[in-house]
């Protein structure tokens, strides 16, 4: 019988053992955190950044700084982001400023769903050019002479698309002005193009770009300027749409340099994403700053500095704890506002000085 006892002790005391370390380990690991990322198609700029910040992320968790997990799933772009943010079905994503400040305000598409105040920004990320690329047999050589020609409006629901619309706004057109409009999707883009099924297609994106390299690479064509009086007034109307350029050389067939316009890539998240989450996410990029700008050339551009340039939409608590932790200096207001509760959605920003072309 004592045989038995001291048996049934010494299992127990074995049992104890092994059970020890598991719980030491469990209680020293923090609780794994899942996060998605969404970008847009796989041929543009946002999904291959899109991994660079995961990639980073796992970087820092490998180094047992903490225990997210960061995934990048290839999606419909800005558009799509905002709305999987706010249903909570993406945790970040990669917006462009205006369909951001579109968004926050409830104006625009999403006058109907109306203004979401729980969006926050991380950080800014490359600049994108509006990039008219059309065939050298089409006879485009400014946005004026898209009329009656055959045109893709690009992918319903992009950020792409909206500002397509927007400045066809501007001009007092409709999709009836051109010969076809249709609907394709970065990824076909090039190969319509270069198959005589469209005259031209705009790609609102960073460069250099693999669609805009395929088109110039494959058939005869070029990057069109986007200037003019009309492009001034949209561009003061919509300050979130600064001026740009499009480098000479970066394509075949465009030589000099192509004056245009456009938005800034920003990484996007909800107010409900934790402090801490945040907070690590932006530590990641930023503490392997050197090796994140070299990962793809759309980034090289890139300063701490304008990375946290003031938006109309306010950043996360988590990353201006960073911001102040590596004494990098704090956007300004109403960024400052995600230190708190909740802002309300910022009025709209007045309207800027035409710019100089």
């Amino acid at each position: 019988m004592n045989s038995l006892i001291a048996k049934a002790a010494l299992a127990a005391l074995a049992a104890a053992a092994l059970a020890f370390p598991s719980q030491l380990r469990a209680q020293a690991e923090p609780q794994q955190e899942f996060v998605t990322l969404g970008t847009g198609g796989v041929t543009g700029v946002y999904y291959p950044v899109g991994g660079v910040i995961c990639n980073l992320v796992g970087k820092s968790r490998r180094a047992k700084e903490h225990n997210i997990r960061c995934t990048v799933e290839s999606t419909g772009a800005s558009v799509f982001n905002v709305n999987a943010i706010r249903s909570g079905d993406l945790s970040l994503g990669i917006v462009q400023s205006d369909v951001l400040y579109y968004a926050y305000q409830g104006t625009e598409q999403f006058a109907q769903a109306g203004a979401d105040p729980d969006l926050r920004v991380l950080f800014s990320l490359q600049s994108e050019a509006f990039t008219l690329v059309a065939r050298d047999d089409a006879g485009i050589q400014s946005f004026d002479d898209l009329q009656g020609k055959r045109m893709n409006l690009g992918d319903p629901g992009s950020g792409n698309r909206n500002t397509l619309e927007l400045l066809m706004k501007e001009y007092g057109w409709a999709s009836s002005v051109f010969k076809l409009a249709t609907d394709l999707k970065p990824a076909e883009m090039a190969g319509a193009l270069c198959d005589n099924k469209i005259d031209a297609f705009v790609y609102v994106v960073g460069h250099p770009n693999g669609s805009i390299q395929e088109a110039s690479n494959t058939c005869a064509s070029h990057i069109v300027p986007v200037t003019g009086p009309k492009v001034d007034s949209f561009v003061a109307k919509y300050p979130f749409y600064p001026p740009a350029v499009i480098k000479g050389g970066t394509y075949k067939g465009t030589t000099r340099d192509v004056q245009t316009f456009g938005p800034r890539a920003i990484l996007v998240t909800s107010a409900k994403l934790p402090d801490d989450v945040a907070y690590h996410i932006t530590k990641a990029v930023f503490t392997n700053f050197d090796e994140f700008v070299s990962l793809h050339p759309a980034l090289s551009s890139l300063t701490p500095a304008n990375m946290v340039e003031a938006s109309a939409t306010p950043f996360h608590p988590g990353a201006l704890r960073y911001f102040k932790e590596a004494g990098i200096a704090a956007p300004a207001a109403p960024g400052a506002a995600a230190a708190g509760a909740a802002a309300a959605p910022a009025e709209p920003a007045a309207p800027a000085e035409p710019a100089a072309k």
